[in-house]
């Protein structure tokens, strides 16, 4: 067991705050792949900034996929084109952006291939996010489901889109900030997107 560090869940393009716990945390870093997975959660959507405000997109799971299957056997639904919608949200909320055409060819893949994991999908993000920010961590993976994980920080509820994040978020700049004023804990998507290599001093 590793000491002295976090174990959180894993999310879809998850939000700043995920990234804040990973850069503190690094290199003891477990990631939750036991649990049942938990409906309404950053497992499966995300928040990126429109001109209208918060814009949650939400990758649909295949029915049975409820509270007692393992997150790891959760499968991604294709009964709509919803890489179609995501990937036109994206490409609006963020083609005014200063780094999005940099990193445009990085995402694309996301949003043509077909995986069949929801898990496996979030991994291959994950990776290429740590990659991108540039925070070098070693992943470890939960072999079994713990309840309680008395010498790491359990961050596997707590980072939720129910709940206010009580992180201190110093603003920058966003797209559509004259609309809506800065928008905190969005997707570590639109801390890229604004400030491109930059974005692992913020964190």
């Amino acid at each position: 067991m590793i000491a002295n560090g976090v174990v959180l869940p894993m999310l879809y393009l998850p939000p700043v705050e995920y990234f804040i716990a990973l850069n503190k945390h690094k290199p003891n870093i477990l990631i939750e792949r036991e649990e049942h997975f938990p409906k309404q959660t950053y497992r499966n959507r995300t928040n990126i900034c429109s001109p209208d405000g918060v814009l949650a997109l939400t990758v649909p799971v295949m029915k049975g996929s409820k509270n007692h299957t393992k997150i790891k056997d959760v499968k991604i639904s294709y009964d709509f084109k919803w890489q179609r919608l995501h990937w036109m949200s994206l490409q609006s909320c963020y083609r005014r952006s200063a780094y999005f055409e940099y990193y445009e060819d990085d995402f694309a893949g996301f949003y043509e291939n077909k995986e069949t994991f929801l898990f496996d999908y979030n991994e291959q993000q994950l990776q290429l996010l740590l990659k991108l920010t540039k925070i070098k961590t070693n992943i470890s993976y939960t072999e079994t489901y713990e309840a309680e994980y008395p010498e790491l920080i359990d961050l596997r509820t707590s980072i939720n889109p129910k709940k206010e994040s009580d992180i201190e978020q110093k603003p920058y700049f966003q797209v559509f900030e004259e609309q809506n004023g800065f928008l905190k804990n969005l997707s570590i998507v639109d801390l890229l997107f604004n400030q491109g290599p930059q974005a692992i001093n913020y964190l």
